[in-house]
C-alpha cells in the first residue's frame, strides 16, 4: 500500500513562499489561512515554504521582502506578492488566481 507523498517542487501545480516574523500573532495568522486555502482550493497540487525572516534574513533580503507577513506566489507565473495576515479570503483569492469557490444553495433561503 502507498502512502500518498505531498507533490515536490518540480511537480507542484503552486508554488507559495510565506515569509514570516517568528510566531507573531499575524504571521500565525497568516500561515492558518493559506494553509486553510491550499487545502481548500489546492489539495495535493501545491508546495508551501514557509519562512521566518528572523531565520533566513538572506533570502528575505533577495526576494525584497520589505513587510512581514508577505505571501510569493513563485508558479504559475507571473509571480505574485500580497502582504498581510491573508484573512480577507476574496481578495487572496483574486490576487492568486484560484477561483471562488462554487455556492450551494439549500433551498432554506
Amino acid at each position: 500500500m502507498a502512502t500518498e507523498q505531498p507533490p515536490t517542487l518540480a511537480e507542484a501545480d503552486y508554488v507559495f513562499q510565506l515569509f514570516i516574523t517568528g510566531a507573531t500573532p499575524n504571521s500565525t495568522r497568516a500561515v492558518r489561512n493559506l494553509k486553510d486555502i491550499c487545502e481548500q482550493y489546492l489539495a495535493g497540487r501545491y508546495e508551501l515554504q514557509i519562512i521566518d525572516i528572523y531565520q533566513q534574513p538572506l533570502l528575505a533580503k533577495e526576494e525584497q521582502i520589505i513587510a512581514a507577513p508577505t505571501l510569493v506566489r513563485k508558479r504559475p507565473l507571473p509571480v505574485r506578492r500580497l502582504i498581510g495576515d491573508l484573512s480577507e479570503r476574496a481578495t487572496v483569492l483574486a490576487t492568486l488566481g484560484l477561483p471562488d469557490p462554487p455556492t450551494t444553495d439549500d433551498g432554506n433561503g
